[in-house]
């Protein structure tokens, strides 16, 4: 049986007769091959991928795993289409909390068509693509069991500002509902999401030293999934952050030349992610109790400064 992903966050989704991904309960993702040189570029990517020797072992598990291709009835009705066989990545989570951030100053490919340069341009420039290298293309975080998830509209995600980014990362990592716009989030989750060993910085900067060297590809357009488990962190288990680079439909060869655009915006949300762990607000104390992060004590004031224009569409869907 296959069925909508409730958990994607950006692209194309497969509801009210659209074309869109499906997923199957063996942890499988499905994702329909469009029509155009797109599809055809995103499988020569995972064929390729998958089978070079170039690659380093660790690199690939910052990568979906692919299973090939397979005919299926597309969701919108229109008959058998090929599709992706891909890892599902959160198949095995309990209400993952998840962002979707595409990187590079320039989301469009040196080979693409005039028209498409110029939407790519606007967009980039409409969002914080050019300013910060990156942006934020879709989220959806654990508040509670009662609250459920926070998932604002695609178009408010859209207008965020480089102010409403750092804003939506320390959300992503605290203990106060991501939907209250009245307390300045606590991070109190930050040193066991992004912080650590085995966290999302470090797999960060594991991903970046590969970025530094390799000549074999260059991403233009594609994202890196973010994802953990806040009811695990609040139980003091592991947290089971991870990162994946998704979205490769305009991958083009690197011809021995360094993937500067993608090197560059990683490079800045690094900076962003490291900020939260090293330079926690200075309005704001937190602490977490030594043995576990279930309880989370946070002593704040309102500042309404800290917040930009934005922020009160934050807090709404």
């Amino acid at each position: 049986m296959l069925k909508v992903p409730d958990h994607q966050v950006a692209g194309h989704t497969a509801r009210h007769g659209k074309l869109g991904p499906l997923i199957d309960d063996s942890g499988r993702f499905y994702k329909p091959l469009q029509d155009d040189e797109r599809g055809s570029k995103e499988l020569a990517f995972y064929s390729s991928f998958s089978s070079n020797t170039r690659i380093p072992d660790h690199i690939h598990r910052f990568f979906p795993v692919f299973y090939g291709t397979q005919l299926l009835e597309a969701s919108d009705g229109s008959g058998l289409r090929p599709h992706l066989v891909l890892q599902d990545l959160v198949s095995d989570r309990l209400n993952p909390s998840i962002i979707d951030i595409k990187i590079g100053s320039r989301t469009w490919y040196p080979q693409a068509s005039e028209d498409y340069v110029l939407r790519c341009m606007k967009k980039d420039k409409e969002t914080t693509s050019l300013s910060l290298g990156f942006r934020i293309s879709g989220l959806r975080i654990y508040g509670n069991s009662e609250l459920g998830f926070w998932k604002p509209e695609k178009k408010h995600v859209q207008e965020f500002t480089p102010e409403d980014v750092r804003l939506v990362l320390r959300k992503f990592v605290s203990s106060n509902p991501p939907i209250d716009s009245n307390s300045f989030p606590d991070c109190c989750f930050a040193p066991s999401v992004y912080g650590g060993s085995a966290g999302i910085l470090a797999q960060l900067l594991e991903l970046k030293a590969w970025f530094e060297d390799q000549t074999i590809y260059h991403f233009n357009s594609c994202s890196v999934l973010m994802l953990y488990e806040k009811e695990s962190v609040m139980n003091g288990k592991n947290s089971g952050a991870e990162i994946k680079l998704i979205d490769f439909a305009h991958v083009v060869e690197g011809r021995g030349v360094i993937d500067h655009n993608f090197l560059g915006g990683l490079c800045s949300f690094i900076k962003f992610v490291s900020e939260i762990l090293t330079g926690p607000d200075e309005h704001s104390t937190e602490a977490c109790s030594p043995d576990s992060e279930k309880k989370c004590i946070s002593t704040e004031n309102e500042h309404p400064h800290h917040k930009s224009e934005f922020s009160d569409n934050l807090s709404t869907n």
